[in-house]
C-alpha cells in the first residue's frame, strides 16, 4: 500500500472505526529496527504506517507517560484514567463493546432499564445512500459520554492541580510517538496484503481512490 496517498482525514477515519481490542505488538518488534527516512515522501509514508499498525502501542505509550507524571498525586491519575476513557469513547469498536457490556451488567439486575438502554433502530430503505451511522453507547448519543467524561476530567484535572503538568506529558508523549513513528522502519507484516485488506475496511472511499 501507498501510504503517501493516504490523507490525514483518512487516517484519522481510520483509526476512529477500527477494532483497538487486538494486543499491542510485542516490545521486542516495537523497539527494532530505526532508520532515517530517506526522503519526506518516505518520512510521510512511514509515519502514517506506523501510527495505524502500532496504534495500540502507542495509547499504552501515552497513557504510560501520563501515568509516570502523576505518581504523587493520585488524584491526577484518576483524570488521567478518565482523559484516557473519554478519548476511547471516539473509537467506534470500543464505544459499541463498553456500551454492550454495561447494557448487559444492568439487564441482570434490572431487564427493564436495560431495555431502555438499547439504541433505536435505523430503517434501511433501498436505493438510497445510507446516512452515517450514529454511535450511540447506553442507548444515549457518544458525545453525550464523551461531554459528561470531558467535564469530569477538566475538573479532577483542575482539583489536582496538574493541567500544567499533564500538558508536559502529553506533549512529551507525542513527541514521543512521533518520533518513534518517524525512525520505525516498518517490517514485512505492515506492507502484507492481509494488512491492507483491514485498513481497506475501514478506510472511507477507498474504492473510490
Amino acid at each position: 500500500m501507498d501510504w503517501g496517498n493516504v490523507s490525514t482525514g483518512d487516517l484519522v477515519d481510520a483509526l476512529r472505526e477500527v477494532d483497538w481490542s487486538s494486543p499491542p505488538r510485542p516490545v521486542s518488534e516495537f523497539f527494532s529496527r530505526f532508520t532515517l527516512p530517506k526522503s519526506s515522501a518516505k518520512w510521510n509514508s512511514r509515519l502514517k504506517c506506523n501510527l495505524y499498525y502500532y496504534r495500540t502501542n502507542y495509547f499504552i505509550m501515552i497513557v504510560l507517560i501520563l501515568g509516570l507524571g502523576f505518581l504523587r498525586r493520585p488524584l491526577a491519575i484518576v483524570a488521567a484514567l478518565s482523559t484516557a476513557l473519554t478519548i476511547a469513547f471516539l473509537n467506534d469498536s470500543f464505544a459499541g463493546t463498553f456500551s454492550e457490556k454495561v447494557t448487559r451488567t444492568v439487564r441482570q439486575v434490572s431487564p427493564h432499564l436495560a431495555a431502555k438502554m438499547r439504541p433505536p433502530l435505523t430503517p434501511v430503505i433501498r436505493g438510497r445512500s445510507s446516512a452515517k451511522r450514529v454511535i450511540r453507547i447506553c442507548g444515549r448519543p457518544r458525545r453525550v459520554f464523551v461531554m459528561i467524561f470531558s467535564f469530569v476530567s477538566f475538573v479532577l484535572w483542575y482539583v489536582s492541580c496538574g493541567l500544567l503538568t499533564v500538558a508536559w506529558a502529553f506533549a512529551f508523549g507525542l513527541l514521543a510517538t512521533i518520533l518513534h513513528a518517524s525512525l520505525r522502519t516498518p517490517n514485512l507484516k505492515a506492507r502484507l496484503n492481509t494488512f491492507r485488506e483491514e485498513f481497506r475496511a475501514v478506510w472511507r472511499n477507498y474504492s473510490e481512490l
